[in-house]
């Protein structure tokens, strides 16, 4: 649940737009393909959690401090006020656990336009270190992308689904934002959606389910929607949003720990994005409203398989709370990390304290809850948005597995192969609340792996291909499910390449509910990208997987890969003469002149196919002087 404060994801976007750029009239023969002018597509882009801006729609006076807050004042993120007014910073941010309304002195309330999600804090020196979809507008202008063509949808990231519609009309908002783009432009749109954005655009597509009359509901998708893109989606939860529920998680951000903590539990999209089982599901919400709600009384319970009950972990690579609990006896001082075994060993006679472990299944339930409750003011607080705002959610709950959205053409993007938190070892402090908990050992996922902070091997499911630095890859990858029975595999170097090195699988066979790896070789210190697309498909769908190697979850929006990719899918998908459903991977050169580059070697621009020496008045190295060629367009063409 970590902020994407730099960046938050990669802009579809960009690239919907960026096809825009095109123009071209006519697409691919097939029922997965936009049959019209791929300049009149439109990109929605809906970002992830803490990446819009807020702003004050109060008069606040703040003592001790020269700053105070008045309407439209910057309140996230505005760093200045942060450091020199935080009490007041922290009124303007917090919310009611309860009932989600603001702080009786100060509201906030989120920006609207590109502006509120480009940069989170600007100024000189911490616009750079805020920047969320900045770079990727540069693209689009870069590409002639035209300024309506882009539509930001920003929303209060600290509200549960059901509050952003009561109070913002959100989805009724994000429904009359496709229906503007398709009258404005005459096309469909492509979303983009980044970390939290999916969870928002998973409940807007249930929300619609019961918006519309079912027998237009997949009518109005299609005419709506072109593409989806789903970037780092927390598909299964992160286990970040535990952590941050427990003890804080300050985002980078100069506050205590307790001050994240506190800010945290009174949102309550946090628990948006709390771990989840696999195997457990709840009631059919759509099926429930139009039977009358025959099935009142037992609503909203979770169903679980078999499989949850005869696995370990609920799927994931381990528990991922282990806390210990003072026994009626107590002890002043709790056992460190070292100990842990021992305690959880000791039994309550001896007066030592008793480590309860829990799986993604019990926290999604509240057992976590209920069994600390005792010994944490929060966990009441926490039951019951629990139960209120998720469980006994109208729409949908949220905290159940996604199956594959009913849009025609389904990306889902992600990186992989970096460490990753997957479980935490919690211990009493000893001080009051907030930072009444501390972490005395956290579990990361290495590939082929399990270890904690200090390096020791732990016991679980190691995968053999971890995470993206914040969400695991147990939940990244979830969306494999969405795959066909055949998938076709291309691993290629992530920078431009002449082919080489391009590995290929074709007409591999795949399970659902299985994961599907790449058996194939990768060169040391060489960045890949995996494509898993479907061979055989949903009749009228198609579906892809994109692993980036080392991409993290806040800048893999910053990736320069994932873009030239994004832009060349959509390139290959608005040619008439195209061969294939998805763009070629057999060779990469450059795009931009950006892309162009000084070989020091050889004495001359790289690329020398794409790129020549062009001195331009103000180039002050040689790298600046080499650009595209003027007929480079013409490289294109290879990759219908």
């Amino acid at each position: 649940m970590r902020a994407d404060l730099k960046s938050v994801t990669a802009s579809c976007t960009v690239l919907a737009v960026i096809l825009l750029l095109c123009g071209v009239g006519a697409a691919v023969e097939d029922e997965n393909e936009f049959h019209g002018d791929y300049s009149k597509l439109s990109g929605i882009i809906i970002p992830g959690f803490a990446s819009t801006q807020l702003r004050a729609w109060s008069i606040l006076d703040c003592p001790y401090s020269p700053l105070d807050f008045n309407p439209l004042d910057l309140v996230w993120l505005d760093s200045t006020k942060l450091l020199s007014a935080v009490n007041c910073w922290f009124k303007c941010m917090v919310l009611d656990p309860y009932n989600e309304t603001d702080h009786p002195e100060c509201k906030s309330r989120p920006d609207s336009g590109l502006s509120a999600i480009t940069e989170l804090d600007p100024g000189y020196i911490t616009g750079p270190l805020s920047t969320v979809w900045k770079e990727w507008l540069k693209w689009c202008v870069e590409f002639g992308i035209e300024a309506n063509a882009i539509v930001a949808v920003p929303y209060d990231w600290r509200l549960s689904p059901t509050k952003l519609e009561e109070r913002d009309l959100y989805f009724h908002k994000l429904k009359l934002t496709f229906e503007t783009a398709l009258k404005l432009r005459g096309g469909p749109s492509i979303v983009f959606a980044h970390s939290m954005g999916n969870n928002v655009f998973r409940y807007f597509l249930e929300w619609l389910r019961l918006e519309i009359a079912p027998k237009h509901y997949l009518e109005w998708l299609d005419q709506h929607i072109h593409a989806y893109f789903a970037v780092g989606a927390p598909l299964l939860g992160s286990v970040e949003a535990i952590k941050s529920t427990l003890s804080g998680v300050t985002f980078g951000l100069p506050v205590s720990e307790g001050t994240a903590r506190l800010l945290s539990n009174s949102f309550a999209s946090s628990l948006w994005m709390m771990p989840f089982s696999k195997n457990c599901k709840g009631d059919n919400t759509f099926w429930t409203h139009f039977s009358g709600g025959a099935a009142k009384k037992s609503k909203h319970v979770y169903h679980c398989t078999d499989e949850e009950y005869q696995s370990k972990y609920s799927g994931w690579p381990t528990n991922i709370i282990n806390i210990e609990i003072p026994s009626p006896n107590g002890l002043d001082a709790y056992p460190s990390v070292t100990e842990a075994v021992k305690a959880n060993m000791t039994n309550m006679e001896c007066g030592l304290p008793t480590l309860l472990s829990f799986t993604a299944r019990e926290l999604a339930d509240g057992t976590l809850f209920k069994a600390i409750k005792d010994y944490d003011p929060d966990s009441a607080r926490m039951l019951h948005q629990l139960k209120k705002l998720y469980h006994d959610d109208p729409v949908m709950n949220p905290l159940t597995p996604w199956e594959r959205p009913p849009i025609k053409n389904v990306f889902c993007i992600y990186g992989a192969h970096l460490k990753t938190e997957v479980g935490y070892f919690f211990a009493p402090s000893g001080k009051p609340y907030p930072d009444n908990w501390i972490i005395t050992d956290v579990i990361y996922e290495t590939e082929g792996s399990l270890v904690s902070r200090s390096g020791t091997v732990v016991d679980g499911n190691a995968g053999p291909i971890t995470g993206d630095e914040t969400v695991p890859y147990h939940s990244l990858s979830w969306c494999k499910n969405w795959l066909g029975p055949k998938v076709n595999i291309t691993m290629a170097p992530q920078p431009e390449h002449d082919g080489s090195d391009v590995q290929i699988e074709l007409n591999v066979e795949h399970e659902h509910g299985s994961d599907i790896i790449a058996n194939m070789t990768k060169a040391p210190r060489v960045k890949y990208i995996t494509f898993y697309e479907d061979s055989e498909s949903i009749p009228g769908k198609r579906t892809a997987v994109w692993e980036l190697d080392k991409a993290n979850h806040r800048n893999i929006v910053r990736s320069p890969v994932l873009m030239r990719e994004l832009w060349l899918q959509m390139w290959h998908d608005i040619q008439p003469g195209a061969k294939s459903k998805f763009v070629t991977k057999a060779k990469r050169g450059p795009l931009r002149d950006a892309d162009c580059y000084w070989d020091y070697g050889k004495a001359c621009c790289a690329w020398q196919e794409y790129c020549e020496y062009r001195y331009s008045f103000g180039d002050v190295h040689l790298g600046q002087s080499c650009r595209l060629r003027n007929t480079s367009a013409n490289m294109l063409l290879q990759y219908i």
